[in-house]
């Protein structure tokens, strides 16, 4: 398809003698309608030509051969204001989803490069809460678009299985374990576990003393700690499973923190060999302060144990061997802002390539809280994923048996709705705004929701089904798509690419989401002011393909944000 911006700044550039990223990356999209497509202001280029910005746009308006792509230049206030011929450009949309089909909007920009996209990522023997959402689905989301634009992408769920934690729950096994039925209910009695132990560690320092020489044994390969470790781990993967069996999410490794244990003297050997080790207090600490990073980094503990900075670090090492990644994301919460910031510093010593260095990227966001206050496993205060997921589901089946009473395969519906509902109310807005845990809100099925998207989805499916028309290319008669709010879907159409390209760009799935709804809504407004089906057969036609282009971007971008379309609601 024709790159606008591309063409319009090339028709600057045959005026100017500029640079094309000067001009290029300064035009953009107008959203106010009846302004024209494109705009380009003359502001940046005022110093450099001695002009003022007006008299810029008025001599480029002036010399610039308008070409067929272009309906008319106008120049307001210094601003170049660009209007696309409706037309063609419409003509140009029609011909791209002829040739793509349901690949239309994908884009190659990707090819050759490799993305590691690092999510989820749960706690063994922790259960699986809605403080683990955000991660889950912000990180699909962003290995969907990664891989749409064409990059070879891959999944890792860097599993928190390694730590003193283990400690602890050995230590609560050896005290309580025969207390405890693990093989039903697994994560529920593990979870009572260890919260019964972290209470016991802070009245009694020598039981918190035992669960650290536990890790310690568990490092040295002690037998007993190892199998007991394995039996919390297979137990926990288990419970992880039916979760991501729900979100429909699979993983391309679950290589976790353990992974990485025997990797610990090569860190800090490569550290020691560069100078950058000090001890503190017994533990061998990274000191930051020419990176500009006040806290050090502690690469080992006192008692000689290895801590997750540490992990992190021979992670990034086999994965630049193992990948050659060109990025490598890491999608967590914004309390681990500045443990990232000290392991990407750190990375900087470890003889690493300078492009797997420039490529560590931290995604961070926003904390769910509940209404009272920060979730927390060690007090037992949280809510369990798949309660809300299944609660979701249940709700959404009421809603659509009131209104489809007759609806066959109810469940699969029901679930899709539901699922789709949750995900889409944490990919609604900026990843980095806190959300407050509002069940309410997060299940409703008003207003700017996934539901309202699918439900859109469903009545153009319905429109194209009672057709029984396959209306082909050829048979457009593209003067039958000449209105204004027929244009602004043509617009939106032409413009899923560039969407998807900002999302990766940002690393900002709500971008998409907005779009969707945006989509979604032009698409009701297109409708309730044209009839679809109507008498005159040209009119019909095209307005049946163009629905059927809206139809298949609102699917297409729904799956991108891990949410599926149901057939019928």
């Amino acid at each position: 398809m024709i790159n606008y911006k591309k063409e319009i700044s090339n028709l600057i550039l045959n005026i100017l003698s500029i640079d094309e990223n000067e001009i290029y990356e300064n035009i953009s999209l107008i959203k106010e309608k009846d302004k024209g497509d494109y705009t380009f202001p003359c502001f940046t280029l005022s110093k450099k030509l001695k002009k003022s910005p007006k008299e810029i746009s008025d001599y480029l308006k002036e010399k610039i051969i308008i070409p067929n792509f272009i309906e008319k230049i106008e120049s307001v206030n210094g601003y170049l204001n660009f209007y696309l011929n409706k037309e063609e450009l419409t003509k140009a949309v029609f011909k791209e989803f002829d040739e793509k089909g349901y690949d239309y909007g994908k884009s190659k920009i990707g090819l050759g490069k490799t993305v590691l996209i690092e999510y989820s990522s749960p706690n063994i023997a922790k259960p699986f809460h809605i403080g683990h959402l955000r991660t889950t689905v912000i990180g699909h989301a962003l290995y969907n678009i990664y891989k749409f634009l064409g990059y070879n992408t891959i999944s890792i769920n860097h599993l928190g299985d390694y730590g003193t934690q283990f400690g602890k729950l050995i230590e609560a096994y050896k005290l309580w374990g025969n207390e405890y039925d693990l093989e039903n209910n697994s994560m529920d009695q593990m979870v009572q576990m260890y919260v019964r132990i972290n209470k016991l560690c802070s009245e009694d320092e020598q039981v918190l003393e035992r669960c650290r020489e536990n890790f310690r044994l568990l490092e040295s390969k002690d037998k007993y700690c190892v199998e007991i470790w394995n039996k919390f781990k297979t137990l926990s993967m288990e419970e992880f499973k039916k979760i991501y069996d729900i979100l429909n999410i699979n993983f391309d490794s679950y290589k976790g923190e353990a992974s990485y244990a025997s990797s610990m003297d090569e860190i800090i050997s490569k550290l020691e060999s560069k100078g950058k080790i000090t001890e503190s207090e017994g533990a061998k600490i990274v000191n930051l302060d020419n990176e500009g990073i006040s806290t050090p980094c502690i690469v080992q503990k006192a008692n000689g144990s290895s801590i997750y900075a540490t992990r992190d670090l021979a992670a990034i090492i086999y994965r630049a061997k193992t990948y050659d990644y060109d990025k490598s994301i890491y999608v967590t919460g914004c309390e681990q802002d500045l443990h990232f910031k000290q392991i990407f510093a750190v990375a900087k010593y470890l003889d690493l390539d300078e492009k797997y260095i420039n490529g560590l990227t931290h995604v961070s966001y926003g904390m769910y809280r509940l209404k009272e206050g920060k979730m927390s496993t060690r007090q037992g205060n949280f809510i369990k994923l798949e309660d809300i997921l299944n609660e979701s589901i249940l709700k959404a089946k009421e809603i659509i048996r009131e209104k489809n009473p007759d609806l066959e395969n109810i469940d699969d519906t029901a679930k899709k709705v539901g699922i789709g509902a949750v995900i889409f109310s944490d990919l609604y807005n900026s990843r980095i705004k806190d959300e407050v845990f509002d069940i309410d809100t997060m299940l409703s099925f008003q207003g700017e929701t996934s539901p309202y998207i699918q439900y859109m989805y469903v009545r153009i499916n319905s429109i194209i089904k009672k057709s029984s028309q396959n209306v082909l290319l050829k048979d457009i008669n593209y003067s039958k798509l000449s209105d204004e709010q027929t244009y602004s879907i043509v617009k939106l159409l032409y413009n899923f690419t560039d969407i998807v390209i900002d999302s990766s760009t940002k690393n900002e799935p709500y971008i998409l989401s907005r779009y969707l709804i945006d989509l979604a809504k032009n698409y009701s407004i297109f409708y309730n002011q044209n009839k679809v089906l109507s008498d005159d057969i040209d009119e019909r036609n095209a307005r049946l393909y163009l629905i059927n282009i809206v139809g298949n971007v609102l699917k297409s971008g729904c799956e991108l944000l891990g949410i599926q379309m149901p057939d019928k609601m």
